[in-house]
């Protein structure tokens, strides 16, 4: 937890938009794609340069990449003090990193009836699913993956870019030296396309009208049940298990995936040995042809987008290719043709 102090910088002109709560955020992400770093760097621009008390924390798997990250920020008039290490339920904002997530109702739990959800997601129609968000709340998408890999960055860059751009009390010039002193250290190279990505995030976004559908806040999601000792369940079980034929793992992608091009396969299969999810969808091959074990396609469900397949193949077979909406559900090969979804 970072705390302000008397001899920290003064509190900047901009008040937070509540002066007798807390501001909060979380962030919601997978591993891979920047989540804590931008709540680190919020953070500790918000406290050490912007004089106001604050807390961060993230909570993540033990398998971080690939996995669910939310990442917490606290931000507070310098005088009020912060008595709770919580996750953050009632946010003001949500930032959600990834499109896929919103398919998740908890993704967007608890959202105040006048706060603000932010998402990564390339233009078009609005997903059926924020018609869940209250009447109330302001909607902002910005194609944060799109400028990450034009700026040479990661989307954490853009999405603070884009929050410090919806909420000026934030103040972008000093956020982003706090990104700057962040990199400057370790990742040198990385400043430049970091700064760019961040000032195209506070800039290239878009609000969007009459999304939300429901009254007042949402309600929280809890992370566990209150088991009592009639309800709990047995012990040893594993209700939700995650290395069945029903995982999902498309949302670990972060931007690219493997493609294909079968005229230019000759089966040789270097690229299921390295596969660490199993994705690649052989058949037998024709009668009396040349191969007697074909590679079909690929079941994008349970790609990651690892592109080890890519590195492995000795003909170019598979390419690596941008993840446009709908690509992979074109494109995919079921491995299960009897599983539903």
């Amino acid at each position: 937890m970072h705390t302000g102090t008397d001899d920290q910088v003064p509190a900047m002109d901009m008040p937070l938009p509540h002066a007798e709560r807390f501001f909060e955020i979380r962030f919601e992400s997978i591993g891979g794609l920047g989540a804590h770093a931008a709540g680190q760097v919020l953070a500790s621009a918000a406290v050490l340069r912007m004089g106001l008390n604050g807390a961060h924390f993230s909570s993540y798997g033990s398998e971080k990449k690939g996995s669910l990250v939310r990442s917490f920020v606290r931000l507070g008039q310098a005088e009020l003090p912060i008595r709770t290490s919580a996750p953050v339920e009632k946010p003001d904002v949500i930032v959600v990193f990834h499109a896929a997530l919103l398919q998740n109702p908890a993704s967007f739990a608890g959202l105040r009836a006048d706060g603000t959800l932010i998402y990564n997601a390339r233009p078009g129609p609005a997903p059926q699913e924020l018609a869940a968000l209250p009447r109330g709340a302001r909607v902002i998408r910005v194609d944060a993956l799109g400028i990450a890999v034009r700026a040479k960055s990661r989307p954490n860059a853009v999405l603070l870019g884009t929050l410090c751009g919806a909420f000026p009390f934030l103040r972008a010039d000093v956020v982003l030296e706090e990104l700057t002193q962040e990199f400057a250290g370790r990742h040198p190279e990385a400043v430049a396309s970091n700064e760019r990505a961040f000032r195209a995030g506070a800039s290239e976004f878009e609000t969007l009208e009459a999304v939300g559908r429901a009254q007042g806040d949402l309600p929280v999601a809890y992370s566990e049940p209150a088991w009592g000792y009639e309800t709990q369940p047995l012990g040893g079980i594993i209700p939700a298990p995650g290395n069945t034929a029903w995982n999902d793992l498309s949302m670990s992608r972060t931007g690219w995936l493997p493609l294909l091009d079968r005229g230019k396969c000759i089966h040789c299969g270097l690229c299921d040995l390295v596969c660490p999810d199993q994705c690649l969808v052989w058949a037998d091959g024709e009668e009396g042809g040349k191969f007697e074990r074909e590679l079909m396609g690929i079941d994008y469900r349970y790609c990651k987008g690892c592109l080890r397949c890519i590195e492995s193949c000795p003909t170019a077979a598979m390419a690596k290719s941008e993840e446009t909406p709908g690509l992979a559900d074109r494109l995919r090969v079921p491995l299960f043709p009897g599983l539903i979804g």
